[in-house]
């Protein structure tokens, strides 16, 4: 019997259910895949270089199918695989773990934690954000009651999100390329923004990054938030003007920004949004944990051997 070698990431224990004829083989990411398997036609891909990617596109002259478990594929598609290998994403792998981390950058951003820290390590009592507190405080977001919460980007993960917002008290829409209602919630299209923004709370963003996407948070974008606002970024950050976000919150057009995502990671040490008091900064954390992974792989294996629609294709 004809054998299939799957390769499959040191970065992650993965036990699919594996039809026969096919075998699995684990690989370091770090490094370029050894000689003996660079006969594979299916490679699993999970925390992996670049470098270690652009190799394999080179060598595994055999390889058919990619399965990143990432959400968001970019990092695939710019290592330069044919165009006649299939590419799927982990679609859905990350929707609870970024829904959470997510809600604690709004909870952050609304209780000012990023404030009461700096004061912590200042050992300094920040009377000013404790004590007596307006119920229902105007020109400033200091809580998800009445808030009004938009996600742009309204997939899987905003459909587990946007529950957790309302049941603390957020009015939440969503945009997406088509408007209508999803989850229970009203999902407008991009052309809605113009007017949807300047009533807006808390921006969350949850684009991939795309050629269409790319900086489309930019200056007007920003410009049309009340002054009061907070952008929340766990998409991509190719998608956001880094130069233009910094302006608005030094200008006081902006309250602040809890980003998990940036145009260039690990962030550089140089960067001026790590000494800006009103930017939350975590180290695109809100997902690494791709739960479910062993079943896709586990669907998408007995579909690729009888030649049935895999799951989550990417569109190149």
């Amino acid at each position: 019997m004809v054998t299939m070698k799957v390769l499959l990431p040191d970065t992650i224990a993965l036990e699919p259910e594996l039809p026969a004829g096919v075998v699995t083989a684990v690989y370091d990411v770090q490094h370029a895949i050894p000689d003996e398997h660079t006969d594979a036609e299916v490679l699993v891909v999970w925390g992996n270089t670049s470098d270690n990617l652009r190799d394999a596109a080179r060598r595994l002259t055999g390889v058919r199918w990619v399965q990143t478990l990432a959400a968001g594929p970019d990092v695939v598609l710019q290592a330069g695989f044919g165009e006649g290998v299939v590419v799927t994403a982990g679609l859905g792998l990350h929707d609870r773990t970024v829904a959470e981390h997510t809600l604690g950058l709004v909870l952050a951003a609304a209780r000012r934690l990023n404030l009461l820290v700096r004061a912590q390590i200042g050992r300094r009592w920040a009377g000013e954000l404790g004590g007596i507190q307006p119920v229902r405080p105007t020109g400033s977001f200091r809580t998800l009651a009445d808030a009004n919460v938009v996600i742009w980007g309204f997939g899987g993960i905003a459909a587990r999100l946007a529950p957790l917002l309302a049941a603390l008290g957020a009015d939440v829409t969503g945009v997406a390329r088509t408007g209508g209602t999803r989850h229970g919630f009203p999902v407008v299209t991009e052309s809605d923004l113009p007017e949807l923004l300047p009533a807006t709370d808390v921006l969350i963003n949850i684009l991939p990054a795309t050629a269409a996407t790319a900086g489309i948070v930019d200056a007007t974008v920003l410009g049309r938030l009340p002054a009061h606002a907070w952008l929340v970024n766990v998409g991509r950050g190719s998608t956001v003007d880094e130069a233009a976000l910094l302006a608005a919150i030094r200008a006081g057009d902006l309250a602040g920004a809890a980003l998990d995502v940036f145009e260039t990671e690990p962030l550089p040490s140089s960067s001026p949004l790590w000494d800006e008091p009103g930017v939350i900064i975590t180290p695109h954390a809100a997902g690494g944990r791709p739960e479910g992974a062993s079943d896709l792989l586990t669907a998408n294996l007995a579909a690729y051997v009888t030649g049935a629609p895999l799951r989550n294709v990417v569109d190149r």
